[in-house]
């Protein structure tokens, strides 16, 4: 059985811009068909490894119970709780425990290997975060990040 099998596909998504709040549309890809000239343009996939990574953003991104009518109650993360909330060790724990909880509900991870959240250097408001987990079916860690995630309102 191929590593990404389990993994699965999905759309790609692009982010468009992040100037309040991630804005992300679904990526394009151009083909064109041997028997043609002109090109096609089609929704662009995303699959196995980099198929994960996108969906753990999205899900850390995404508030608990933000899906609960479309029958996920527990799709997301408590991340957004935070926002307007200060820089401290205290609450850079609580991210860490936020994304381990989201995480453990991804059937496609069979273990979290690492979590750093970490001050940002120049701005007081913002945390670095860098995970790494263990697909399932294989012996190779996926990291994500760094990514910033903005405390201050």
């Amino acid at each position: 059985m191929p590593e990404n099998s389990q993994l699965r596909q999905d759309l790609r998504l692009r982010l468009k811009h992040a100037e309040l709040r991630p804005v992300y549309t679904v990526a394009e890809q151009r083909r064109r068909l041997s028997n043609q000239l002109q090109q096609l343009t089609d929704w662009a996939l995303v699959q196995g490894r980099d198929n994960l990574a996108q969906a753990i953003i999205l899900r850390l991104l995404t508030p608990r119970g933000e899906l609960a009518a479309l029958g996920h109650p527990q799709y997301g993360s408590r991340l957004p709780e935070l926002i307007g909330t200060r820089n401290t060790a205290t609450n850079r724990n609580l991210i860490k425990l936020y994304i381990l909880e989201s995480l453990k509900q991804e059937p496609r991870i069979a273990q979290v290997e690492a979590i750093a959240v970490t001050a940002d250097p120049v701005m007081r408001d913002r945390v670095n975060v860098v995970l790494s987990v263990l697909p399932i079916d294989s012996r190779i860690p996926l990291t994500i990040g760094p990514f910033a995630l903005e405390l201050a309102p």
